[in-house]
């Protein structure tokens, strides 16, 4: 029964880099796995077959051949590295401010993090969040570089500045168009 399984293949649950695409493969080999996952996922070029769960790279068919059917893989394209997940991005105005770094705001650098186009649509609230956090705080728990979160406590300050300050001129331009109606009415 076991050589059986063997011939016709394992299940496998693949994802890319974002953990938004899932597909099952069945595969053999390693070799059959790549070629089946290039072609479901449209992939062209070298891919890297890692362990989802914690990014472990899978490069021979001996340590494939260990794997349990229904194991989690993610496929990672070139230059791409493993991640691990990131929670969820849930924001609480109401979160008392304890000096340390408080899970939402973990997920919110966690999102920035993975694509730095977030930052350019995230509201006031999520602005100053990011602008008071305590890099220090992230640090130890999260994310190793510092300096990144330094950027982006410096980056989001600057930003909510500028939104205040075209918001502030909109208001002025608005009190200005206000006034000059009721100019013209008179």
């Amino acid at each position: 029964m076991e050589e059986n399984e063997q011939s016709a293949g394992k299940p496998f649950k693949i994802t890319d880099l974002t953990r938004e695409i899932r597909k099952g493969v069945v595969a053999t080999s390693l070799q059959d796995l790549t070629s089946k996952v290039s072609e479901k996922l449209l992939i062209d070029g070298p891919i890297t077959v890692v362990l989802e769960v914690d990014g472990t790279e899978i490069d021979d068919d001996e340590y494939f051949a260990t794997l349990e059917p229904h194991t989690n893989l993610m496929i990672l394209k070139e230059e791409q590295k493993w991640i691990p997940p990131i929670p969820p991005c849930r924001l609480s105005v109401d979160a008392v401010d304890d000096g340390k770094a408080s899970p939402e705001l973990a997920g919110l650098v966690g999102k920035i993090k993975q694509n730095l186009c977030h930052v350019s649509l995230l509201g006031g609230t999520e602005l100053e969040m990011l602008s008071d956090m305590d890099p220090d705080s992230l640090v130890d728990i999260t994310f190793p570089d510092k300096i990144f979160l330094e950027q982006l406590k410096e980056a989001s300050g600057r930003y909510l500045s500028e939104k205040r300050q075209a918001q502030d001129a909109m208001e002025l331009l608005r009190l200005y168009h206000e006034q000059e109606t009721e100019g013209e009415a008179q």
